[in-house]
């Protein structure tokens, strides 16, 4: 009984062109998934430069009053 059930879970077809359009949707979402995170990346580099830029202003204006 238990081969019966498992037979509907696994698909395995005999005419392995029917993996053809998953392995491109898979391969279209890593590439946008890498594309993303540099993205990420970037906006983190940006707003790192520019916290330490007003880190440094307000490193100054204190300098300055004492």
């Amino acid at each position: 009984m238990a081969p019966f059930l498992i037979q509907f879970m696994l698909y395995f077809p005999e005419d392995k062109r029917e993996y053809i359009p998953s392995f491109i949707t898979l391969a279209v979402f890593f590439i946008i998934a890498i594309a993303v995170f540099r993205l990420i990346i970037k906006h983190s580099k940006k707003e790192a430069e520019k916290a330490e830029k007003l880190e440094r202003e307000l490193n100054e204006t204190i300098h300055k009053r004492s």
